[in-house]
């Protein structure tokens, strides 16, 4: 695709039911230029993949997706194996809907763990949670920017510093850095969708960090507004997070990967960035 093509693929999203962020497109091309591919049958498009390669041979394909008139013709395996000739010398990651996963279990991809979307919306007074009163919490564009990669190469399988630096800076959406002892000690985005609000990451080196952040991005809502988090099952103190803030599982997707598991630190990750690009 070209840049300008990518809303396309974000608007079939939406039709999905996907409830797409309002600006991901331009963050979402900068991850990998090369790797959203399109569809065409004699000039329509008809379906798209993204097919996003990261430094150190990791990948993640998501946004899969042929226009309903079009399915049950073969145009989607098309699409499929494009997207996995593209990642083809990569450990490929991605979150798999239910009915789908037996699917992906015979195209090489194996279970490593769930992950559950958390529903809430932002009442007139916010759960009290206790919070870490040491912490100093700045915008994420105010912090060294080789110091914000590296951290969130801590929670991420691979750099992606092109992706988070438009994703800090989307229109209308909040990214927040806490400081520890003057050390970046958690990451965390709001950021406007179809519908509601949607958290990610959130990532933090403690319970406590991650409350506090995530306090302050709903203190940025308006009363009423409906905001989602993505929570991996196998961190229990990031579900009892949003368990807390009186969330309601809605959702689930299934982190699967072509190879092992990516060395990363999953007792950090208390909201995945998106299901799209990992």
């Amino acid at each position: 695709m070209l840049a300008e093509e990518v809303q396309w693929m974000i608007d079939q999203a939406a039709a999905e039911g996907w409830n797409p962020g309002l600006h991901d497109a331009e963050p979402f091309y900068q991850a990998d230029p090369q790797g959203f591919l399109l569809a065409e049958l004699e000039g329509e498009k008809v379906g798209c993949i993204s097919a996003v390669a990261y430094p150190g041979q990791f990948g993640f394909i998501g946004c899969y997706i042929v226009v309903p008139a079009y399915r049950g013709r073969g145009y989607g395996w098309r699409l499929w194996q494009a997207g996995m000739n593209h990642l083809r010398n990569c450990n490929v990651g991605l979150d798999g809907v239910v009915a789908q996963q037996d699917n992906y279990k015979r195209s090489g991809f194996r279970l490593v763990y769930r992950n559950i979307r958390f529903h809430g919306q932002r009442d007139a007074a916010l759960p009290v949670l206790s919070g870490d009163p040491e912490l100093t919490v700045l915008a994420a564009t105010e912090v060294d920017r080789r110091a914000l990669f590296d951290y969130d190469r801590r929670y991420f399988p691979a750099e992606r510093s092109e992706f988070l630096s438009s994703w800090i800076r989307q229109p209308d959406s909040v990214a927040l850095v806490s400081l520890t002892a003057d050390a970046i000690s958690g990451l965390a985005v709001i950021r406007p969708c179809l519908s509601g609000y949607k958290v990610g990451p959130l990532f933090a080196d403690s319970q406590l960090i991650a409350e506090s952040l995530l306090q302050q991005l709903l203190m940025s809502l308006p009363e009423g507004a409906e905001f989602y988090l993505d929570v991996p099952e196998c961190h229990p103190q990031a579900v009892a997070l949003a368990q807390r803030m009186a969330m309601q599982s809605i959702f689930e997707t299934a982190r699967m990967y072509t190879g092992e598991a990516p060395a990363m630190r999953m007792e950090g990750v208390f909201g995945v960035t998106t299901f799209e690009l990992g």
